[in-house]
């Protein structure tokens, strides 16, 4: 039986995506919740939270964008052209993140706000771009003659920026339950406060997303609301809801690790039914997975090396949490 390589390998950048949104979205939210700390020490206690692993967490990144470009060519050659500004954008922040944990440990007390404000906006930056090239893929990208037709300016649309500020929600959400995982006492009861209305929010811009998306196209909605493909879409906004009522029940009790599980259930579920819409469309609305591919001999090739990359990635990221584990104490941290 033949193995379909360009599906395969759309199922592991789609991973790879997946994982890095969920891990480097954790410590962007923390940097966006930067500003609703009370003190410096939880500023220093929400840092030491994610030192040892932010790094390793910006992996899956290198991957989706390294295996898109040597994988799906055509569809680098397409979207890097489309969406030059907010990669960019995205690429500056996450290196001013970068500096700011060099760094701010270094500084002196009376010059650490400096390092505090870059650390946030960084990570509203690198989340704003994220969101509006999301927005700018989803609502299709013109093409003419396999390259980008479009302008400088298309990626900067009401759909886009709505899925900006919906990321922006999203990685605070998941920024803000971390926080209730790896703190405890007064700090923790804070960020729990906040993760109770980052859900509400969370949930109203899933709905939006949800209404709107299938708006944008036809095929879209044919995708979702079509007989008989409903029948294999009703169960992600089933599992939104419940997914949902696990976050908000967790919220109200002691559990500190069940409201994270739960907020990266709801990514998980609404980045499936972003797959939903897409497929088979690797550049929406023209350009399919199989279209952009490289030839198989190429990806037999490269999925041998991935075949050994990705389980020590994994293996890595999986040590250094597990050695990590624990709550973060305001005497205890990474200098």
């Amino acid at each position: 039986m033949d193995i379909d390589l360009p599906l395969v390998w759309a199922l592991l950048i789609a991973t790879s995506v997946f994982l890095y949104v969920v891990l480097d979205g954790f410590d962007l939210g923390i940097g966006i919740l930067f500003p609703t700390a009370r003190s410096s020490t939880e500023r220093d206690v929400m840092m030491n939270s994610i030192a040892p692993v932010w790094d390793g967490n910006e992996t899956w990144l290198v991957l989706g964008g390294g295996g898109l470009y040597a994988v799906f060519p055509l569809a680098y050659a397409v979207l890097m052209p489309a969406l030059y500004a907010p990669i960019m954008a995205m690429l500056f922040g996450l290196v001013f993140r970068g500096v700011v944990f060099e760094f701010r440990f270094k500084a002196p007390p009376e010059r650490r706000w400096v390092w505090d404000i870059s650390f946030f906006l960084g990570s509203l930056t690198a989340a704003l771009a994220q969101g509006l090239a999301l927005g700018a893929i989803v609502q299709g990208i013109e093409v003419e003659g396999r390259a980008y037709a479009g302008g400088w300016l298309d990626w900067l649309t009401p759909f886009s920026v709505m899925t900006a500020i919906a990321v922006v929600i999203g990685y605070a959400l998941l920024g803000a339950t971390w926080l209730i995982w790896k703190c405890e006492g007064p700090m923790q009861a804070h960020f729990r406060a906040k993760a109770c209305l980052l859900g509400g929010l969370m949930l109203a811009m899933i709905c939006i997303v949800s209404l709107w998306t299938p708006a944008l196209d036809p095929q879209i909605a044919a995708r979702w609301f079509a007989f008989p493909q409903i029948l294999y879409t009703a169960p992600v906004p089933l599992m939104v809801l419940g997914l949902a009522v696990l976050l908000f029940t967790s919220l109200a009790s002691t559990r500190d690790a069940t409201p994270f599980l739960a907020s990266l259930g709801l990514f998980l579920v609404t980045f499936a039914g972003l797959g939903i819409s897409l497929y088979p469309n690797i550049v929406p609305p023209a350009i399919t997975i199989w279209d952009a591919a490289a030839p198989d001999s190429s990806l037999l090739f490269l999925l041998v090396g991935a075949a050994v990359l990705i389980p020590m990635i994994l293996a890595y990221s999986g040590y250094a949490y597990w050695v990590f584990r624990g709550k973060v104490r305001p005497d205890e941290g990474y200098h």
